[in-house]
């Protein structure tokens, strides 16, 4: 696995403890973004930010969370999808404007970010980041200085941006949450009851950021809707905006946390289900299941009650280790990979190994996986997918490459197995992810499987003849 990840958010409105909360809350969606960090609070309504590279655990120590005191946060960890890795394109991102100051973080990317941005230059814009997160901010900044109420710019901005996106803005009072019309980045609302009595309202990625912070999980804020929290309640806003669901499948395939539920679907049982597909599709005479860590465990276990071959625990994981596709070079993750795992001998040897992964994107990680169980002494390499192949890129906060780097793109099936040094292969159909949801209706974005993109008007064909950096 090689593929850049998503962002992560989380904000709380009504805490004593706000930072503190929002560190934790940040603690618990680490695995959406390892580049960097940041946490903005509102204290007697002046706003203060510290954000920077590294992991939450590493960049802030006690003293810099102890230091931001106010009772709203908001809160975001990173890896670039749009624009380079660098500390100014960390966030939170905080603008200042005439009528005062307001600070977002942002899940997602827009697909008409560039055309948005080269408007806002013409009218004298400028902007210090190259992350389509400040292109929201100063939208947001812009329409405020008109708008009646901040949740009043954020809607009139949904109504220009198109894409995918879960944003979170903080006003001197106000948290305002908004989801995406089509519903690719997911968003949950929760609630903490504070000792006095009182209420204080959270937003994040995941249901695991709000088990983390000992959070109630209220709801999923729906596709188009914005929610403005403020004085410990909420209000539902429509934004006026009806499209098409499409909620990004690979939320449950890889990017969220096992123990998360999105739109009410359990990542884990997801993950356990497209095991148990792969092995109905795929079976195969073994000796063992192995899955890769992290998202290829919950698929071995289904894999393996499904076809009876016991599950075995294959490899040993470096916690210490950031995900692969972090690495600036092939050549480093190519080195990361043997740092990182390291083969159980004594579960493989001499055994015919049933290895399940969650995808394959260039071919190369996973080619030296199965030559480290080679070498740990496995006499069969099977290997299942729990996704179907990658044949197009992602324009909607998933850094899936270009198809010239898709090895699914430019080789069959019988071709990748003898580069990977399998002895058999199968990816998980793509007509079965429906039913790997649990829901044979369910709506969701299956586009970097199929090319059958949402119809994000008309950002998406710019994007598909020439790229996605919002730097271009």
């Amino acid at each position: 696995m090689a593929i850049h990840e998503e962002c992560g958010v989380y904000g709380i409105l009504g805490s004593a403890d706000a930072s503190r909360a929002c560190y934790y809350g940040l603690f618990a969606l680490q695995h959406r973004g390892q580049e960097s960090c940041g946490i903005a609070v509102n204290d007697d309504a002046s706003i203060k930010c510290v954000k920077g590279m590294g992991l939450v655990s590493e960049f802030f120590t006690k003293d810099k969370i102890a230091d931001l005191k106010g009772d709203i946060a908001i809160g975001h960890v990173r890896y670039s999808t749009t624009g380079e890795s660098s500390p100014a394109n960390a966030q939170p991102l905080v603008t200042q404007y005439v009528k005062g100051t307001l600070s977002i973080v942002h899940n997602g990317n827009l697909t008409n970010a560039i055309t948005l941005k080269s408007r806002l230059e013409e009218e004298g814009a400028i902007f210090h980041t190259t992350v389509d997160s400040e292109v929201i901010a100063y939208m947001i900044a812009k329409e405020r200085t008109t708008s009646p109420s901040v949740e009043e710019a954020v809607r009139r901005v949904m109504n220009e941006i198109e894409g995918g996106y879960a944003l979170i803005v903080m006003s001197p009072r106000k948290l305002i949450a908004a989801r995406d019309p089509y519903g690719l980045k997911p968003l949950v609302m929760g609630r903490i009851r504070n000792e006095d009595g009182s209420d204080a309202i959270v937003f994040a990625s995941e249901t695991c950021a709000l088990s983390a912070t000992g959070a109630e999980l209220i709801r999923d804020v729906e596709p188009g809707e914005i929610i403005i929290a403020e004085d410990g309640e909420f209000k539902p806003m429509p934004s006026g905006l009806v499209k098409p669901c499409s909620k990004c499948v690979f939320e449950y395939i890889y990017f969220a946390r096992p123990d998360s539920v999105i739109d009410g679907i359990s990542v884990f049982d997801a993950r356990r289900k497209a095991g148990a597909l792969l092995a109905r599709q795929y079976p195969v005479e073994a000796d063992c299941v192995i899955g890769v860590p992290e998202s290829g465990i919950d698929a071995a276990l289904g894999y393996a009650l499904e076809s009876g071959i016991p599950y075995e625990k294959g490899f040993v994981k470096n916690s210490y280790v950031g995900r692969t596709f972090i690495k600036p070079s092939q050549e480093e993750r190519a080195r990361s990979v043997r740092i990182k795992l390291n083969p159980i001998e004594s579960a493989v040897k001499g055994k015919r190994v049933v290895m399940i992964d969650d995808s394959i994107v260039r071919g190369t990680t996973i080619a030296n996986i199965v030559n480290l169980l080679r070498s740990a002494g496995a006499s069969e390499v099977h290997v299942r997918i729990s996704s179907p192949p990658f044949i197009r890129p992602c324009f909607y906060g998933t850094d899936v490459p270009s198809c010239d780097k898709l090895i699914a793109c430019q080789h069959t099936i019988d071709e990748i197995r003898d580069i990977i040094g399998a002895d058999s292969l199968g990816y998980l159909k793509v007509g079965s992810l429906g039913e790997m949801l649990g829901e044979e209706g369910h709506h969701y974005c299956d586009a970097c499987f199929t090319g059958d993109y949402p119809n994000i008007d008309s950002g998406i064909d710019l994007l598909i003849k020439g790229g996605s950096d919002l730097e271009k």
